[in-house]
């Protein structure tokens, strides 16, 4: 596992908690030190999420500073325009491409900024965008949009799949630990 700061992103009820988790496992698998904060805002009526995942050799805090963040991972595709500032220069959004329309969107009081994608590559920043919804549903449940995203991850980072499996084995429910491999191999199989 490589050193990495990662924050991950999405409104509530997306298992961005749980994620944070996996990673801490595998952190703890691979000998690395990891140090997690979460954020949850308004969580329970959609709001943001924010968990920030810090793995290295010697972790002193928790946070992830802005402009210092290998990976943010999106789980929806405006939490990823929001936070997208927490990115280092040469780091990467992995973003799934879901919309899901904030409460000032739904109301009327806000319309859902058009082109996410065009103003992420006009600022500079690196994106990869997962169907992870799609992936998840073809592995058997739509929650398990935060599992597809870790295995991009773990594809990304050169991160073999058993490993992760593993993590994912110490943090999820047993009976929900098949279709999150599924989702976890899915994500994994569609980084080329």
């Amino acid at each position: 596992m490589v050193d990495m700061n990662v924050l991950i992103v999405g409104v509530g009820g997306q298992g961005t908690l749980l994620a944070s988790r996996v990673l801490g496992a595998w952190a703890d698998i691979a000998g690395k030190d990891c140090k997690l904060s979460e954020v949850h805002g308004m969580s329970q009526r959609g709001g943001s999420v924010v968990t920030h995942v810090r793995i290295g050799s010697d972790i002193a805090a928790p946070i992830v500073s802005p402009g210092e963040a290998d990976f943010v991972m999106a789980f929806e595709k405006l939490e990823a325009l929001r936070f997208a500032y927490y990115l280092k220069p040469e780091g990467t959004i992995l973003i799934n491409d879901q919309e899901i329309m904030p409460m000032p969107v739904i109301t009327g009081a806000a319309e859902y900024p058009e082109d996410i994608y065009g103003r992420l590559a006009a600022d500079g920043k690196k994106y990869i965008s997962v169907p992870a919804l799609e992936l998840a549903e073809t592995a058997g449940t739509s929650k398990a949009v935060n599992t597809v995203l870790i295995g991009a991850l773990a594809k990304i980072t050169g991160e073999e799949l058993e490993t992760v499996e593993e993590a994912l084995k110490r943090t999820v429910k047993p009976k929900l630990l098949d279709v999150n491999l599924a989702a976890l191999k899915a994500g994994y199989d569609f980084i080329k």
